[in-house]
């Protein structure tokens, strides 16, 4: 079983980890907000209520 987008949300660290089917893990430190990319068009996370 695969997926088309999977997050890794740290709250402690600040960091997130993408998983997108078939590109390799891509990290990112301390973004503002998460698209839902073209799984979830529509979709934002804002991350600040995450990273208080």
């Amino acid at each position: 079983m695969s997926v088309l987008l999977g997050w890794l949300i740290d709250p402690i660290t600040h960091q997130i980890k993408i998983d997108r089917q078939e590109q390799p893990v891509e990290t990112l430190q301390s973004p503002d907000i998460l698209p839902g990319e073209t799984v979830l068009p529509e979709f934002v996370l804002d991350l600040s209520r995450i990273f208080r």
